[in-house]
Formats: C-alpha cells, structure tokens, sequence
C-alpha cells in the first residue's frame, strides 16, 4: 500500500519524536525538519502529499513557510500547530492559505482525523480534473476554482470553490451549518463558522444577476442553494 508523505516541522524534539512515532504507525511517511528553512529546502525538493507545521520556530518561522510553500504549490493541504492561541494569530494561519489550525497541547487523533479529511478531499479533486458544472450562465471548473462566462472570468478562493462545488453537488437540499463546515474543513467552530458567512456573502454577489441561482439563509439551521 502506498503511503501518503507529510512534512512536518517542529523545533521541539520531544513533542516531535511522539508526533511523527503517531504518524508512523498509522502508516504515514514522516519527513521531519527542526526549521522553516530546512523544511523549505526539503519541499523544494520533493513531493509530499500534506504539511503539518509549528509556528515558532528558528530561521524561518511557520508562517513564512506557508507563504513559500504556497507560492511553490497552491493545492497541498497546510495544518498548522502552535501554542498561539489568540484569533489574530489564527485567522492569519487561514488567511496565508492554511486548511486547519490546532492550538497545541493538540490530541494525536485530532491530527489524525484532520490529516484524513484533507488527504481525501485532495484525492476527490484530483479524480474530479475535468469534472465542469453549469451555474447559470457560467461554467465552473472547480479543479482551476474558476468561474467564467461570455463576458467575464472570475477566479475564486479555494475554500469558495470547494464550497460552490459542494453547494452544487447538494442543490435545492437544506444544509446544515455544521454540515458544511465538517464536511469540507473538518471543523465547525467559531472562526470557521465566521468565514464560512464571508464566503457565502461572496458567492451571492458574484451570482446575484444568475435567474433562478440564489443561497438562501435559514435562520438557525444553515442555508440551501436553490438552482430552478
């Protein structure tokens, strides 16, 4: 059986000899570097199938790696790991294109659940390549998160292409709030459930003029994406 590869960084050899032991034996191909600019250098020169990250770390720090990373490869699925707890901290994570963010002390099977959401959702996108839908007047290639019609072409999010998809996928059906969020990040905190209403706001103004396409808000269940 192939086994996925992760990279994997941390600076605490302790924390990181029992995390990668845990990944290990759940047959995960461990990559450990003890720095952002090794971790870099590595990732450069291999292929990985997921990133799990510290944050504080020497030379280059969790955030900057990110960065880098994704300016190397927009797909992979980054989780991040730190002690830093405050929202700014983790809306930042998110925001330089990180999945997930655990605070740590994290549960190894917390991780682990978190590493198998995105590795699946990796695996259903790359089976769905060539995989088109019809909103509207535009053609949406959820692959390239692009939607474009006659007159306009607009590239989405990641997260506001994996959420059209997924609306598309389940049209004219109530969705929970919970259900959205478990289903395609893994997760349905506060922060999650914050940026799950920007995407939302954003998917109504780009389809506001589509007859018959609307998002409708059910007041505390979810939202249903109605296509007549």
């Amino acid at each position: 059986m192939t086994k996925y590869k992760i990279l994997y960084t941390e600076d605490d050899e302790t924390l990181a000899f029992l995390t990668q032991d845990n990944l290990e034996q759940n047959n995960y191909e461990v990559t450990h570097c003890t720095n952002g600019e090794k971790a870099l250098e590595v990732f450069s020169k291999e292929q990985f199938d997921i990133c799990v990250f510290d944050i504080m770390m020497p030379k280059v720090d969790g955030f900057e790696l990110a960065t880098a990373i994704r300016k190397i490869n927009t797909d992979i699925p980054i989780i991040f790991l730190s002690a830093k707890t405050l929202k700014e901290d983790r809306l930042k994570g998110l925001r330089l294109g990180a999945d997930d963010y655990l605070v740590k002390p994290f549960s190894i099977e917390e991780l682990l659940l978190k590493i198998e959401i995105f590795l699946k959702r990796t695996n259903k996108n790359k089976n769905s390549e060539k995989e088109l839908f019809k909103v509207g007047t535009y053609c949406f290639d959820p692959k390239n998160y692009l939607l474009n019609n006659d007159t306009e072409k607009i590239i989405l999010t990641q997260r506001e292409s994996e959420l059209l998809k997924y609306f598309l996928e389940n049209k004219n059906i109530v969705l929970k709030r919970e259900e959205i969020l478990k289903s395609l990040w893994g997760d349905d905190d506060y922060f999650m459930g914050r940026s799950l209403d920007v995407f939302i706001s954003r998917l109504r103004k780009i389809l506001a003029n589509e007859n018959g396409i609307s998002i409708e808000n059910l007041h505390g269940i979810g939202f249903r994406f109605v296509a007549k």
